[in-house]
């Protein structure tokens, strides 16, 4: 245990990635008092462009994390992918969390659904396909000694998904047959995957935990979240938004996960919610998560101060929600929602001067199809309100309603 990295001195913290998640860890860290530093190529990037410091380099490049560990009292990450050596290299200098082993888990699915399991946490059944042979054993078909039962029979219909690099629905394919299977495995270059049991779905949900190195541990609300296209769309927090008992189960399930990793860091676990009730671990981001993004203006702590917290050796004390929550998610697809060839701005005016209409833009130059630009939150005192809120607010954006 470190003494507590306190805030309104000369305390610097830093931060590998600078996407919008960096951003807002930035606003959050530079609120409480303390400068910040962000290690990322890109000379554009959000965070790198609201820093006190941007170190324009690859996140292996030792010249640039000598840098980082001189400038900074400790660091964090912002995305799941950032290479675990970097990590490594610089908690042997300095306090680092999440941790290189935590990152290193999250980055591989196969080793995270080990991980699941070996906590006691039911995840989809799955396999895993890194050579021929193992593809082999699942295409082929079933045995006479063991009748309906032989290879991956009762995988199909699956999803295959990369064990490494997928993100918002990349590198996953559906496959409903064996022969679909090996294409599939083909097409996605015959890297290590892991074919996962689609399961029929009633729902998503995801909590939101952080843990301190003293293993102190604290959450936010379960969320209930909408995907379209393997990217979050809407987020909605509320009491009894889903049944209490599952609600318990997946606050249960997520410290789980992260005491066994014994993480520090904020920790986002994914969950699908099954028809017959049931509840089954998805994956989980070492990192903070679009689906707490509302946090920020409906919790009297955010995820992303959590961050700060739990890097620092702060406190952490239990975030309280004091407004029940819609959040939308706004992708660059609504630059060009009327339909011309040139993105346009969206009605903001019209969306701001709905009640409790909270905008954040990430700061992202150029709007692009499927990027993320910002999200809007929507606030009000009863959950009814900001339902009806967020649909006003989504009709003005040309966001389908949900």
């Amino acid at each position: 245990m470190n003494a507590p990295i306190l805030p309104g001195g000369q305390a610097v913290l830093g931060v590998l990635g600078g996407g919008q998640l960096g951003r807002m860890f930035v606003h959050a860290a530079q609120r409480m008092g303390y400068f910040t530093a962000v290690l990322d190529p890109d000379p554009d990037s959000p965070a790198g462009r609201v820093s006190h410091h941007h170190i324009e380099a690859d996140y292996l490049d030792p010249g640039a994390l000598d840098r980082l560990a001189g400038l900074c009292d400790a660091v964090t990450t912002e995305f799941e992918n950032v290479p675990a050596a970097a990590l490594a290299d610089l908690a042997a200098r300095l306090p680092v969390a999440p941790g290189a082993d935590a990152v290193a888990i999250a980055q591989d699915r196969a080793r995270e659904k080990a991980h699941f399991v070996a906590c006691g946490v039911p995840c989809a059944p799955y396999a895993e396909i890194e050579t021929i042979e193992a593809l082999a054993a699942l295409v082929a078909p079933p045995s006479a000694a063991h009748e309906g039962a032989g290879g991956g029979a009762g995988l199909f219909p699956g999803i295959l998904k990369t064990s490494r690099l997928g993100y918002d629905g990349k590198g996953q394919a559906r496959v409903a047959t064996p022969a679909e299977l090996a294409a599939a495995w083909e097409r996605l270059g015959r890297v290590p995957c892991v074919l996962e049991k689609m399961l029929p779905l009633a729902g998503e949900c995801s909590v939101i935990v952080a843990r301190g190195a003293d293993g102190a541990l604290v959450h936010l609300p379960p969320q209930r979240n909408l995907h379209r296209d393997g990217i979050l769309a809407a987020t909605e927090v509320f009491e009894q938004n889903m049944p209490p008992a599952l609600m318990e189960q997946a606050v249960v399930a997520a410290k789980s996960i992260a005491n066994g990793l014994r993480y520090v860091g904020v920790l986002c676990v994914e969950f699908f919610m099954l028809e017959d009730g049931a509840l089954v671990v998805n994956e989980m981001a070492p990192r903070p998560h679009n689906s707490g993004h509302y946090s920020i203006d409906a919790c009297d702590v955010s995820q992303f101060e959590l961050q700060v917290r739990a890097m620092a050796g702060l406190p952490l004390t239990q975030p309280r929600q004091h407004s029940p929550a819609v959040m939308l998610n706004l992708l660059g697809d609504l630059w060009f929602a009327q339909g011309g060839g040139a993105p346009a701005t969206p009605p903001w005016d019209q969306v701001l001067a709905l009640p409790g209409a909270h905008l954040h833009l990430y700061g992202k130059r150029d709007a692009k199809r499927g990027r993320k630009m910002g999200h809007l939150t929507l606030t009000a005192a009863t959950q009814a309100q900001a339902r009806a809120t967020a649909l006003r607010a989504a009709a003005l954006l040309g966001v389908a309603p949900f």
